[in-house]
C-alpha cells in the first residue's frame, strides 16, 4: 500500500525514540514501579499512546505527498525533501526527549500545562536553561544525530512511483481521518495503569500531553468534577469554616478579640522551600542553621501542607483564603481584580500593602494580579543596577531583596503607616546560582546550595531588621509556597506538599509549636487573629490559633485533595472522588464509601470554583 510504505520510514522512527525515551524513564524510576508485569503494561501501553501521537504528524506529509504532482514522486526532488522531513522529524524527537529528560528532573512528570505556561515566558525559561544546561554542545550534539538518522535511512533512491490523483487524495484522507479519531474518539492522556502516579506517567507521550495540556489548560469543574446539591454543600462548608455568616455563600463577619493591634506584617514567601530541608522538621545536613535556631524563638505550625506545586497557587491561598482550582491558579486567570484578598483588608484599614519580588513580576501575571488587589508592587526593575550585587535569569539575590525590603519598611515607618510585606524569593530555583563566598556550598552546584544561601540572606535580613525602630512591632512570617518537585508514588501525595510556617514575633506572639493539621489557606486569617482584626471576609481558612482545623486542601493542574489525618480525598476529571485511608505513612483506596467526607471535600472545591460570582472586594462596601 502506497500510504504504508511512504509512512512507515516515519512511523518506526516515530516509535523507536519514543519507546527508548519511555524505556530510560523507566530504568531511572524502576524503585517506584510495582512489579515487571506492570513495566510490561507501561511498554505496551505506551506504544498505544504513541500511535496516536503520530498521526498528528502524519498530516503535513501527507499533505505534501497529495500536492506533489505525480511524476515528482520518487524524483530526486522528492528524494531530497523525503530526507529533510525524516531529519527534521529526529530532530524535533531527541530534542522533545531531552526536554522531557530535564523536565522530568524537575517536576518527575511528563509535559503537563506547566510545561505549556512556560512557553509563554520563554525570556526567563530560555534563560534558566542556558544557564542550568549545556544547551549548545546539546543541540548541535542532536542536530548531527539528527541528520546521520536521515543520510542512513534515505542514503539510496526512493523507488520510482506515479500515483495517481486518487491515491493521493486517499493518503491525506486517510491522514486526516486518523487525526480526526484520535483528536475527538481517543483520550490519550488517561493510560489505564492504576493508582501509581509514576507508571501512569511514564507511559504517556510527553508530546501529546504538551498539546492536550494547551488544550485543557483550564478546566471547568461542573463539566469535569463531581458535583452536588449546593443546598446540601454550603451548609458542611459552612460548619467546616465556622463563624457568623452574613450574606450569600460564606460572607462573614469576623470580631476582634480585644483591641485591634497595628502590627507590622512580613511575610517572607519562600520559593519551593519544603519543610523537610530542615532539621526542625528531621533534616540532618544542617542546611538551614539559622532557620532552625529562629525556630526555637518562634510559633512554629508544624504540619501545614501547600495547596499546589507552583508558585502561583501559593500565592493565591496565602492572600485569597481559596482552596485550590483544577487549572491555573486565579493570579493566572481572567478577571481576578477586587478580590477579597489580605491585601485589601489591611489596606482599609491603613496599611501600606505590597508585593515584593526579585524577578519581574510580569511572569505568572503576579505585578496585575497584585495590583488590582491593593498592593503596591515593587520587583526587579524598581532596583537600580547599584542595589543588584548579584543575579541570575530568575531574579536578584534574595539578599538584594531583602535589603530593598529593609529600605521600603524604613520609609513605611517614616510616614507613619504600618506595612505588610508579600515578599516572594527566587534563589532557592534553577540553576540555583548565588554570590560567591556566602556559604560552604559553591553556587550553582545544585538544589542543597540554594537551600542553604536562603536560610544565609534570611539570617542578614532579619539581623538588619532587629536593628531598626520598627522591628519590635512587626511579625515576620517564612512559609514555603511550595515545595521541590511535589511529586510522590500516589496520585497526590501529601508528603510532597509540606512546607514550613514559622512566625517570629518577640514580645507580641508566644514561642512554641502547633500541630494541628492546617493548609496555606489558614494563613491569612491567622495572621488577621494575631491583629485582633475586625472584617468582613470570604475565606475559606480558619485562624490556627482560635479555630484550628484537622484538614489541608492539596493539588496538582488536575486532582484535588481534601486531607484529614486519617482519610484522603481525591477528586478528579471523569467524575472522580475517589476515598484513601492512612496506613502508616501512605494513604491506600478505601472501597468503602465515605460519602460525608466526599461531600465536604465537594463543598470546598465546588464552592471555590465559584470565586468569580460573588468572590468580589468591591460588592462588600
Amino acid at each position: 500500500m502506497y500510504f504504508w510504505q511512504r509512512n512507515k520510514p516515519y512511523f518506526f522512527l516515530f516509535i523507536g525514540i519514543e519507546a527508548l525515551m519511555r524505556a530510560v524513564l523507566l530504568a531511572v524510576e524502576w524503585r517506584h514501579i510495582d512489579s515487571l508485569p506492570q513495566a510490561a503494561h507501561i511498554m505496551t501501553s505506551g506504544l498505544l499512546f504513541d500511535a496516536l501521537a503520530f498521526v498528528y504528524f502524519l498530516i503535513p506529509f501527507a499533505l505534501y505527498l497529495f500536492l506533489l504532482p505525480a511524476r515528482k514522486h520518487g524524483s530526486k526532488l522528492d528524494h531530497t525533501i523525503s530526507a529533510v522531513f525524516y531529519g527534521l522529524l529526529a530532530y524535533i524527537l531527541l530534542f522533545t526527549s531531552a526536554a522531557e529528560w530535564f523536565f522530568w528532573d524537575e517536576f518527575a512528570a511528563r509535559f503537563n500545562f506547566i510545561a505549556v505556561d512556560y512557553l509563554v515566558y520563554t525570556h526567563e525559561v530560555i534563560g534558566n536553561i542556558r544557564e542550568s544546561y549545556p544547551v549548545m554542545p546539546l543541540m548541535a550534539g542532536i542536530l548531527l544525530l539528527s541528520a546521520g538518522l536521515a543520510y542512513a535511512r534515505f542514503r539510496r533512491p526512493l523507488p520510482a512511483r506515479q500515483p495517481v490523483f486518487r491515491q493521493r487524495l486517499g493518503v491525506l484522507a486517510l491522514s486526516t481521518a486518523l487525526t480526526a479519531i484520535s483528536f475527538f474518539a481517543v483520550d490519550g492522556g488517561k493510560p489505564p495503569i492504576g493508582e501509581n502516579r509514576f507508571a501512569n506517567e511514564i507511559a504517556k507521550n510527553g508530546m501529546y500531553e504538551l498539546f492536550s495540556a494547551y488544550r485543557h489548560n483550564e478546566l471547568p469543574y461542573a463539566d469535569f468534577y463531581a458535583t452536588g446539591d449546593e443546598k446540601t454543600l454550603l451548609p458542611l462548608l459552612r460548619g467546616e469554616i465556622g463563624g457568623e455568616f452574613t450574606g450569600r455563600e460564606i460572607d462573614r463577619r469576623v470580631d476582634a478579640h480585644g483591641p485591634e493591634k497595628r502590627y507590622n506584617i512580613v511575610m517572607l514567601t519562600l520559593e519551593s522551600f519544603s519543610a523537610n530541608y530542615m532539621a526542625t522538621f528531621g533534616n540532618k545536613e544542617n542546611l538551614t542553621p539559622y532557620l532552625d535556631r529562629l525556630a526555637n524563638d518562634s510559633l512554629v505550625f508544624t504540619n501545614l501542607y501547600a495547596t499546589g506545586t507552583r508558585t502561583v497557587y501559593g500565592l493565591s491561598s496565602l492572600t485569597l483564603s481559596i482552596p485550590p482550582l483544577p487549572g491555573n491558579s486565579i493570579v493566572r486567570r481572567p478577571d481576578n481584580e477586587h478580590l477579597a484578598s489580605l491585601g485589601s483588608i489591611l489596606h482599609g484599614k491603613g496599611y501600606d500593602a505590597a508585593f515584593m519580588y526579585g524577578g519581574f513580576g510580569y511572569f505568572d501575571n503576579m505585578n496585575y494580579f497584585f495590583e488590582n488587589n491593593h498592593y503596591r508592587i515593587v520587583d526587579r526593575t524598581d532596583l537600580k543596577p547599584e542595589e543588584i550585587s548579584f543575579a541570575n535569569i530568575w531574579g536578584v539575590a534574595d539578599e538584594d531583596l531583602y535589603r530593598r525590603v529593609i529600605k521600603e519598611n524604613d520609609a513605611s515607618y517614616a510616614n507613619g503607616k504600618p506595612f505588610f510585606n508579600m515578599v516572594l524569593t527566587t534563589s532557592n530555583h534553577r540553576p540555583f546560582t548565588y554570590p560567591d563566598g556566602k556559604i560552604d556550598i559553591p553556587s550553582g552546584t545544585g538544589r542543597k546550595g540554594g537551600v542553604k544561601y536562603s536560610d544565609y540572606a534570611i539570617r542578614q535580613f532579619i539581623e538588619i531588621a532587629r536593628g531598626k525602630p520598627w522591628f519590635k512591632d512587626t511579625i515576620f512570617v517564612i512559609v514555603g509556597d511550595h515545595t521541590a518537585g511535589g511529586a510522590g508514588k500516589s496520585e497526590l501525595d501529601p508528603n510532597a506538599y509540606h512546607v514550613p510556617l514559622i512566625v517570629y514575633a518577640p514580645g507580641i506572639v508566644k514561642p512554641g509549636k502547633i500541630d494541628n493539621l492546617a493548609s496555606q489557606i489558614d494563613v491569612a486569617p491567622t495572621l488577621l487573629g494575631m491583629l485582633n482584626a475586625d472584617y468582613e471576609s470570604s475565606f475559606y481558612g480558619r485562624d490556627l490559633l482560635r479555630n484550628p482545623p484537622q484538614r489541608a486542601l492539596i493539588s496538582n493542574y488536575q486532582k484535588l485533595g481534601y486531607l484529614t489525618p486519617e482519610s484522603l480525598v481525591i477528586l478528579g476529571p471523569v467524575k472522580q472522588a475517589n476515598t484513601y485511608s492512612r496506613e502508616g505513612e501512605r494513604f491506600l483506596a478505601d472501597a468503602s464509601t465515605n460519602l460525608h467526607l466526599k461531600n465536604i471535600a465537594l463543598s470546598y472545591f465546588q464552592n471555590a470554583n465559584n470565586w468569580k460570582l460573588w468572590n468580589r472586594e468591591i460588592e462588600r462596601h
